[in-house]
């Protein structure tokens, strides 16, 4: 099967423009190849000016970050691949002089490796959009973020859009942990895994995840990705993904 880097950079654009859609506050624009996602959560990445192809097209990239600068106090200019001295002057004319690198892994479904054992584990289960405001306590909470940092992001309608589904993860009767499954284009996003404090190291992240896949592949998904911090590349790696692309994120200070 196809796990190209174009092929997961298509499935996660779709996936938040439709996300963009459905979130109470977002908004969304398109001009040539660059595109403005806007959620209105605290969080750079979740507002973000970018552009779908692997050679930005700086006029539309610098339009678009304009308007997503002008709506989102925490924003973000991502490319994809290793960004050049042009992209890095535009971003720098918004004020985003922070660089980082964010890894996308991606991995054919009969390739993924799956260890967990839902009868043996913690109890996972799919939430509606009714449990959003326990889902988003439950996030705010794995991140050990501000209060309110996520703000509607997963509210109105999210988590009973055809595309999404959300986990979460309860252990005598208290929730422990969440994912979230992106599912576009044949294939499966994972995102949002994350373990309260009390409850890390005994495997839930993994738990999580396999949910998410397990359930994606179910509903005909043919391939996986994600992005990954550097903590937890280890998982998905052993778990069967790979790298297939590294894309650079530029934020303010």
């Amino acid at each position: 099967m196809d796990i190209s880097a174009d092929r997961m950079a298509a499935a996660y654009f779709d996936a938040i423009e439709i996300l963009c859609e459905v979130t109470p506050k977002g908004w969304y624009a398109e001009r040539g190849t660059a595109r403005a996602a806007v959620t209105h959560a605290g969080i750079a990445t979740l507002n973000a000016a970018y552009d779908t192809t692997t050679e930005p097209d700086l006029g539309s990239l610098d339009e678009m970050a304009t308007e997503v600068g002008r709506q989102a106090a925490h924003w973000s200019i991502m490319v994809r691949g290793e960004a050049g001295d042009e992209v890095t002057d535009l971003a720098a004319r918004h004020g985003l002089l922070e660089r980082s690198d964010l890894p996308m892994l991606a991995c054919n479904a009969a390739d993924i490796v799956f260890r967990s054992r839902a009868a043996q584990g913690p109890s996972v289960r799919q939430v509606s959009a009714a449990e959003h405001d326990l889902y988003t306590e439950t996030l705010t909470e794995s991140f050990e973020a501000p209060e309110g940092v996520f703000g509607s992001l997963m509210g109105g309608g999210v988590l009973d859009a055809a595309p999404f589904t959300g986990y979460l993860a309860e252990e005598s009767g208290r929730p422990t942990g969440t994912g979230l499954g992106m599912r576009t284009s044949g294939v499966v996003g994972v995102f949002n895994i994350a373990v309260v404090p009390s409850a890390r190291g005994r495997g839930l992240g993994r738990v999580l995840t396999e949910t998410v896949l397990r359930d994606g592949i179910a509903a005909g998904a043919d391939a996986a990705y994600l992005q990954s911090s550097a903590m937890g590349r280890p998982l998905y790696e052993s778990m069967g993904f790979a790298l297939v692309e590294t894309w650079t994120v530029f934020q303010a200070r």
